[in-house]
């Protein structure tokens, strides 16, 4: 049977439902403990092929146009390790079409790499030709929710595959909302059978900005479509906190960490360090913290206390893209 929405993308695809892509989303793998893969550690890694870590994500954009140096030392990693494609473009709440170009080049990649997953944000990062390169907050409405599902059945129908989506960290949210976060990505999985990318340090970061409870949070997300988590550090300003990714994971995230890590059943855990990007050894060090925390119950008084304010600092994402990635704005 050619599906209708597969017959946009000009390719013959058997219709699957969002309960066969749930069952793909629990057939991925638990892959254990995990590090971004960052340039810096290029030479470390290739010399040593070190053992501490167990598998790798890699930012899609760096590699999906890349034919030099970059996608030979990818080709060299995934030959020896589970890899993972992380995106920051897809830009799937946009109000522009989705774009092709980006599709096709993300499916190429991954027809070559061979990812356990791949993943990308709940947000929109661009429209009329621009990207902004930062993750933007989405209105969370039921008409948002059937404009995102919509289109992310078309992406799983072009790459033949179900899609991880992550939590962003948001700053500010719409007054129109209708749903919380967690109501929406339950929605969202319960109508596209995606998996989800839990970030414990965006769910900190979004709940200090908006004043919500960040274990009352993790009770309600969609915990059994959970793939993959994610760990990183932030910057305190006091007001709000900022999604830097550079520096060590606060113990308020490990915290909850903990809990998600018993929820998740144990769920791929991946580091990201993204500026100021210590040794590797330092790195898998922070990493294996997470070993300490995943079993006992949560400290709650740690993750309500005030963090510790610090200097100003800019939000991720744009530190991890590549210059070639950098010098171009053109998005769906």
């Amino acid at each position: 049977m050619r599906s209708e929405r597969a017959q946009r993308w000009g390719q013959l695809h058997l219709v699957t439902t969002p309960d066969q892509r749930h069952a793909e989303v629990l057939a991925m793998p638990r892959l254990g403990l995990g590090l971004g893969l960052r340039h810096v550690h290029f030479d470390h890694i290739l010399s040593r092929w070190p053992t501490e870590v167990e598998w790798f994500e890699v930012i899609s954009e760096n590699f999906m146009f890349s034919h030099g140096r970059q996608r030979h030392i990818l080709r060299q990693v995934a030959e020896r390790y589970p890899v993972v494609m992380h995106g920051v473009s897809l830009s799937i709440g946009s109000t522009a079409p989705l774009d092709q170009d980006y599709l096709r080049a993300l499916k190429t990649l991954a027809e070559q790499l061979q990812p356990a997953w791949i993943s990308d944000h709940l947000c929109w990062t661009g429209v009329l030709g621009t990207n902004t390169h930062d993750l933007l907050p989405l209105p969370l409405t039921e008409e948002s929710l059937a404009h995102c599902a919509a289109r992310v059945r078309d992406v799983q129908d072009m790459l033949g595959r179900p899609i991880v989506l992550e939590n962003p960290s948001t700053y500010l949210g719409f007054t129109g909302s209708t749903l919380s976060e967690p109501e929406f990505l339950t929605a969202l999985t319960d109508q596209t059978g995606c998996g989800l990318l839990l970030d414990v340090n965006n769910c900190y970061v979004t709940c200090f900005n908006h004043g919500l409870d960040p274990v009352q949070y993790l009770e309600t997300f969609p915990m059994a479509s959970v793939v993959q988590m994610h760990l990183a550090g932030h910057t305190h300003r006091g007001t709000h906190i900022v999604d830097t990714h550079d520096r060590a994971v606060v113990d308020a995230v490990w915290e909850l960490f903990r809990i998600a890590w018993q929820r998740t059943g144990r769920a791929s855990t991946l580091l990201e360090w993204d500026g100021n990007i210590p040794s590797f050894d330092a790195c898998a060090a922070e990493l294996h913290k997470a070993r300490l925390y995943m079993h006992g119950e949560p400290d709650l008084n740690v993750i309500a206390a005030p963090g510790r304010v610090e200097p100003d600092q800019l939000s991720t994402p744009i530190g991890f893209l590549v210059p070639e990635v950098m010098s171009t704005t053109r998005t769906a």
